[in-house]
């Protein structure tokens, strides 16, 4: 009986983004828990200076906080469909084929569609949604306006850019009060795990807020506070048959659910089913469905929503494209108590993959006209 040929799997991890160490504990679980009887793993570690380095060593030299790569490790993805994998940039390495890649890449320039593009050109399979709904799932604007144009709830908001905004700040400032009102969220556009995000209560606040977002990003969005919510997440997984796992509450240890709340303080919780009504759940389910399609999301997401009591009454937050995904974060979490473990998981999803870049590569990429006019 002929063995089975293991795949080769690259778990892309790190990135120049302010959410580069949450991105190293993820990988570090994703790597522990790829069945090594299945693949064969490749790490691929981009510093914060945004060099590839390639290997076994690669993890723990990023979790040193060293900013370049090692000359020996470097290898890089090549934008050419011919090549299929790792690009060596020295002679100590070979080419290396991946027969798939799975970013465990969190923010910006990693999970906002620009890897995702890169994979493309190079035509690798890789876990997740494609170049457009890591676009929408990463900018909390766009995304918006998509929840909005399709009549998912959400909560109100407005927008500026930072040009705009310095040709009157105090205008701004006023439209918001007018708007949106205090307690307001003032958060960068394209960001994640809480980072630059501020809850606003007073005017003063308010002008703390915007400048500290607009350290982060040339565009900014001010939320309406639901104020005494639940924090309410549920996991999607799929292609063009998603399916939604129960969802979970987070209990934040803080007002808001911020980075350390997140990851620092180990003081939040997570109840897992969330405590509501069979009614609420499946509309939850059926939301974060539709927030998935609208956006033409692939593979995961986790979708989070703020929901408030008696009435009750659902708001559609945000997803997030490329959850955290340690052993105790909410989207493997929300799927085992689902019924699916974290290893078969992580099958699903690269099976998933695989899926995705089969149908892609069916479509036509050229045509040919019936005279050479171009010549």
């Amino acid at each position: 009986m002929t063995k089975k040929k293991k795949l080769r799997v690259g778990v892309l991890f790190g990135g120049r983004s302010a959410e580069h160490e949450v991105s190293l504990v993820s990988a570090t679980s994703v790597i522990k828990n790829l069945d090594k009887s299945k693949y064969e793993v490749v790490p691929i570690g981009i510093t914060k200076t945004g060099q590839w380095l390639v290997g076994q060593k690669s993890l723990a030299l990023l979790k040193t906080g060293r900013v370049s790569a090692p000359p020996k490790l470097r290898a890089v993805v090549a934008p050419e469909p011919q090549a299929q994998g790792l690009t060596p940039l020295t002679q100590k390495l070979s080419p290396i084929k991946l027969d798939v890649i799975f970013p465990v890449l969190h923010g910006t320039l990693g999970e906002d569609g620009t890897v995702q593009g890169l994979l493309e050109l190079a035509d690798i399979p890789y876990v997740g949604a494609g170049v457009l709904g890591s676009a929408l799932g990463m900018d909390k604007i766009a995304q918006k306006l998509v929840y909005q144009a399709h009549n998912l709830p959400t909560p109100d908001f407005i927008y500026t850019t930072q040009a705009e905004f310095k040709k009157s700040p105090r205008s701004f400032e006023r439209l918001c009060l007018k708007k949106i009102k205090l307690p307001c969220f003032v958060k960068p556009a394209n960001l994640g795990s809480s980072v630059g995000i501020s809850k606003a209560h007073t005017k003063a606040e308010l002008s703390r807020a915007l400048a500290l977002a607009f350290r982060y990003d040339n565009r900014v969005i001010v939320e309406r506070s639901v104020e005494k919510a639940l924090e309410i997440e549920c996991a999607v997984l799929g292609n063009s048959h998603p399916q939604a796992s129960i969802p979970g509450q987070i209990v934040s240890s803080n007002e808001f659910y911020d980075y350390d709340a997140k990851y620092v303080d180990g003081k939040s919780e997570a109840v897992i089913p969330a405590p509501l009504p069979p009614t609420v759940i499946n509309i939850l389910r059926q939301l974060s469905l539709e927030a998935f399609k609208v956006l033409d999301l692939a593979g995961l997401a986790r979708v989070d929503f703020l929901v408030k009591a008696k009435p009750w009454r659902i708001y559609l937050n945000e997803v997030n494209t490329i959850p955290g995904f340690t052993s105790i974060s909410m989207y493997p979490k929300l799927w085992q108590a689902s019924g699916l473990s974290y290893p078969k998981l992580i099958d699903k999803l690269i099976a998933l993959a695989l899926e995705r870049s089969s149908t892609r590569r069916r479509l036509r990429t050229s045509y040919q006209p019936s005279a050479a006019w171009y010549q």
